[in-house]
């Protein structure tokens, strides 16, 4: 947590313990800060104050490991520690004190969820895709696997582009899917180290070809035009489990390509190849990043359905405001809770408010 006030005249003289009494979403270090922060908090201050009283629904999940760990948004480290899977393989970027996406120099792709069978979806489901999956609970049901296993912070991403598909779908900006999917996603970071986790659109969407052009300054140019192609499922930790036997159904293959650079900047050299059906941003900071602004523009004249992603309902309204001054309307899909939100509270937020990786939904 950070002073509201921070970057004032004179600098932060303690940490931020002086909150606001109408909205209890910021916080500052001294009386002199808050003062000084006084005209630009009143314009936000009635907008926080409602957002913390929906702190509790968006804390709301089925899963046990929540009622287990009360204090698991503290110590993100001792919850993964507990759980056997502190700094091993995808689970590295779960915590701070592992190095970001960006900074690794490692290019191999991690194919382990590091959990016993029971607890991960290691091969295809033994039972059909519901008509629609709604909330982690109808998930873990369908591919039979019990609430106290963590393994939702990983599926998140297949499980956030899923719902975002859904979204597009039933606002009629996607045509119900075909055989085929081309998907642009753009600003990927963490989801770098953790790649085998989308091979579990092979469960969501039976049948389909997918292809995903993974788009952003995070991406080395040393992986740049990097393809990678999953025929089969992330596998447990069981040596003897039928994951390590299963044989690669290339039909439904899902295709991942990696492009250094802003989309920008590299968005004419990905249509040579295909038309994107949609585009999708993760936690995409719009409000917040400059580079986005020539992006928006792009999006915009090629008319394609996007859909954006953010930690907060502050920042998504921030991303908000931005669609509809360069569109010229308001998003086509309003803002609203992802379902499929990472199930921990982000650590370090500037914000009381609650913060979660891929907590907002909206798009245009």
């Amino acid at each position: 947590m950070e002073c509201a006030g921070r970057g004032s005249r004179t600098p932060c003289c303690g940490p931020p313990v002086r909150r606001c009494e109408r909205c209890r979403a910021v916080a500052y270090c001294s009386l002199s800060h808050q003062i000084s922060h006084r005209s630009v908090h009143k314009r936000e201050c009635a907008r926080l104050e409602q957002q913390m009283k929906r702190a509790d629904i968006l804390n709301e999940f089925p899963f046990t490991f929540n009622q287990e760990s009360p204090q698991i948004q503290e110590t993100r480290c001792s919850f993964l520690s507990n759980q056997g899977i502190h700094r091993l393989g995808m689970w590295m970027c779960e915590c701070n004190c592992e190095p970001s996406a960006e900074s690794s120099d490692d290019l191999r792709l991690i194919t382990y969820w590091n959990l016993p069978s029971e607890l991960c979806p290691c091969k295809g489901s033994s039972s059909p895709l519901p008509n629609r999956l709604t909330t982690w609970k109808d998930y873990y049901e369908w591919r039979c696997i019990p609430l106290y296993s963590p393994i939702a912070l990983l599926l998140h991403w297949p499980l956030t582009l899923y719902w975002a598909i859904q979204l597009a779908t039933l606002e009629s900006l996607l045509p119900e899917t075909s055989n085929e999917l081309r998907i642009h996603y753009l600003g990927p970071e963490k989801e770098l180290l953790q790649l085998a986790v989308f091979g579990e659109l092979q469960a969501l969407f039976p049948g389909v070809k997918m292809h995903i052009d993974l788009v952003g300054p995070a991406i080395s140019h040393l992986r740049d035009g990097e393809k990678i192609e999953l025929y089969t499922y992330a596998q447990c930790n069981e040596m003897d489990c039928g994951c390590k036997s299963t044989v690669e159904d290339h039909s439904c293959a899902i295709t991942l390509q990696l492009h250094a650079g802003y989309y920008h900047d590299c968005y004419r050299e990905l249509l040579k190849d295909s038309f994107p059906h949609i585009i999708i941003g993760p936690n995409a900071g719009l409000a917040a990043y400059t580079s986005w602004l020539p992006t928006l523009e792009i999006i915009k004249e090629l008319k394609v359905a996007a859909i954006f992603s953010d930690y907060c309902e502050e920042a998504s309204h921030l991303a908000a405001s931005c669609i509809s001054s360069i569109t010229g309307s308001t998003p086509k899909i309003q803002i609203q809770i992802n379902p499929f939100r990472h199930p921990l509270c982000v650590e370090q937020s500037a914000l009381y408010v609650p913060c979660h990786s891929n907590c907002f939904l909206f798009g245009f």
